[in-house]
C-alpha cells in the first residue's frame, strides 16, 4: 500500500478486519462471495454524454459491510453513538442504523445527525434539532450548527462514537467537517472514533481547485486542501490525525492521546467512479439526488457563489443547469462554448412548470480525462463579470464575501476578481492552483488506504 513505509501513531487502531490491508490485500476481491445488488441508479436522460463505465459485477463492500462480516468486533460490547444520514447504508441498501441496532453484542444507544438531519429530509443550512428515531425510539442530537456543542456534550458516557457518511470528494460538503469537529470532540473527551470507509464517488485521483485558505476555515471548510480532494473519508481522518495542524481546536496532548479506529473498504480502487462500484447511489442530501449532480457539484457549485448564475432549471438538474437573469439559453449555450473549457459541452433547455416555462443551460461531461472539475465555475464568475459590468463580486457585503470565500477558499483570488472582474487572468490562476494541486498529491500519498 502506499505511504505504508511511514508507521501509523500509537493512537491510531486501524482495525484489521480486513485482513491482509496493509502490504498485501486492501483492494481485492472478498474471498467470500459478496451479494449482488442491482447496478447503479442510471443518468437522467440529460446525464453525462460519456458512456458511463460498467459497474462491478459484485459491489464495492462497504465499511460497514465489512465490520458486519467481521462479526462486528471492532464495536463489540461497547456503548457507541452513531453519527450518520440516510446515505449511510449497506450495500444491500440496509441502513447502518438498523444493522447497528439488531447486531448481536452491540450496545447502540445513539444517533447524531450532520446537515439535513438524521433522514436527509432538511435544506441546505436549516437547523438540525435534537429528535427521536421513530424505529429504534433512540435519542437523536444534532450534529450541526448552533446545536453542535451540546451535541459535543451528548458524548459523555460513550466508549466511541462511529461515524458512517457518505461524501462526495468535495471541500464545502459539509460530512468531512462533521467527522473533522467529531474528531476534535471526542479525542478530548476520550471518547474512540470508528470510521466506516465509503467511496469517493468522483474516484480517487480527481485533485482540483485552490487550498483552503485557513482564514476562511469555517462549517464548509475545515481542512486545508483542494476544492476537489481525492480521499475517501477515512483517508481525510488520517490526514487530520496525522497532519500538523489539521486538528487545530485541541491540544496536541490530546490529539495524541486519541483513539482512531478504521474499518476500511474492500474491492475499491482509486480510479473507480461511483457508476464503477456495483452500489446503489442514495441521495447524499435533497440538491444532490444522484452521481449527475455530485459531477455537478464539483462543477458548478463555486460558480454559482454570488455571481447571479443559478443551479437548476427551475426545480429540474440541480448542479447540472445553469441560466442567468436576461440571458437567453442559446446566448447562454454560445457564451459558454466559447469558453472553450476543456471535458465539457453546453446544451439549451426548456421546461414547462405549470404555466411557466423555464429555460437554461444543461452541463455535459464529454470528456471526464480532460475534465479539470472546478474550472468551470472559475469561468462562470469571469463571464458573469461581463454580464454585469458593475462587478458582481464587488458590490458585495462584507457577510455575503465572507459567504462566497469560506466556500472558494482563495484569498489571493478574491481579491484579483474583486479588483479585475473581467480582466481577471484565470489562465495564471489555474496554472498555480495545478502546481499546489500536485504537490498536494504527493503529500497526501501517506494516507491512502487504496491503491
Amino acid at each position: 500500500m502506499t505511504g505504508s513505509a511511514r508507521p501509523f501513531p500509537r493512537f491510531l487502531s486501524l482495525a484489521l478486519l480486513c485482513a491482509g490491508l496493509f502490504g498485501l490485500g486492501g483492494c481485492r476481491t472478498p474471498s467470500t462471495p459478496s451479494v449482488p445488488v442491482g447496478p447503479a441508479q442510471p443518468a437522467r436522460p440529460l446525464g453525462s454524454a460519456v458512456s458511463p463505465p460498467q459497474a462491478s459485477a459484485l459491489p464495492v463492500m462497504l465499511g460497514i459491510d465489512v465490520l458486519e462480516e467481521r462479526g462486528f468486533s471492532a464495536v463489540a460490547g461497547k456503548r457507541i453513538g452513531l453519527l450518520t444520514h440516510p446515505a449511510g447504508v449497506n450495500r444491500r441498501g440496509e441502513s447502518t442504523v438498523d444493522v447497528l441496532a439488531r447486531a448481536p453484542g452491540v450496545r447502540l444507544v445513539a444517533l447524531f445527525a450532520p446537515e439535513h438531519g438524521i433522514r436527509g429530509d432538511l435544506k441546505a443550512g436549516a437547523q438540525v434539532s435534537d429528535t427521536t428515531d421513530p424505529k429504534t425510539r433512540l435519542p437523536v442530537y444534532a450534529f450541526y450548527g448552533d446545536n453542535l456543542a451540546r451535541a459535543k456534550e451528548r458524548l459523555v458516557g460513550l466508549d466511541a462514537l462511529v461515524i458512517d457518511l457518505q461524501d462526495i470528494g468535495v471541500r464545502s460538503y459539509t460530512f468531512n467537517v462533521a467527522m473533522r469537529y467529531a474528531l476534535e470532540a471526542c479525542f478530548e473527551r476520550g471518547v474512540e472514533v470508528i470510521i466506516l470507509d465509503r467511496p469517493n464517488p468522483l474516484g480517487g485521483l480527481k485533485v482540483d481547485g485552490p487550498l483552503l485558505d485557513r482564514e476562511w476555515f469555517s462549517g464548509v471548510g475545515a481542512f486545508r486542501i483542494p476544492y476537489v480532494h481525492g480521499l475517501t473519508m477515512a483517508e481525510l481522518a488520517l490526514f487530520a490525525v496525522q497532519e500538523p495542524g489539521a486538528l487545530p481546536n485541541i491540544s496536541e496532548a490530546a490529539r495524541n492521546r486519541g483513539r482512531l479506529t478504521i474499518v476500511p473498504m474492500r474491492g475499491w480502487r482509486r480510479e473507480m467512479r461511483w457508476t464503477e462500484t456495483g452500489l446503489t447511489f442514495v441521495p447524499t442530501s435533497p440538491n444532490v439526488r444522484d452521481f449527475p449532480a455530485v459531477i455537478g457539484y464539483a462543477m458548478i457549485g463555486l460558480g454559482c457563489e454570488s455571481s447571479g448564475f443559478t443551479h437548476g432549471i427551475g426545480a429540474e438538474y440541480p448542479f447540472r443547469g445553469l441560466s442567468f437573469k436576461g440571458v437567453t439559453a442559446e446566448k447562454l449555450a454560445a457564451d459558454l462554448t466559447a469558453l472553450r473549457v476543456p471535458g465539457v459541452a453546453f446544451r439549451p433547455v426548456a421546461l414547462s412548470e405549470g404555466r411557466n416555462q423555464k429555460t437554461g443551460v444543461y452541463v455535459e461531461l464529454t470528456d471526464w480525462a480532460a475534465w479539470n472539475p472546478t474550472e468551470l465555475s472559475f469561468a462562470l464568475m469571469r463571464l458573469a463579470c461581463t454580464y454585469d459590468r458593475a462587478n458582481p463580486f464587488a458590490k458585495l457585503t462584507t457577510d455575503e464575501a465572507r459567504h462566497f470565500n469560506i466556500h472558494v477558499g482563495s484569498t489571493a483570488w478574491w481579491t484579483a476578481l474583486k479588483r479585475d472582474g473581467a480582466r481577471v487572468n484565470l489562465e495564471a490562476f489555474l496554472a498555480d492552483w495545478k502546481t499546489q494541486t500536485v504537490a498536494y498529491q504527493q503529500q497526501v500519498k501517506k494516507y491512502w488506504l487504496y491503491q
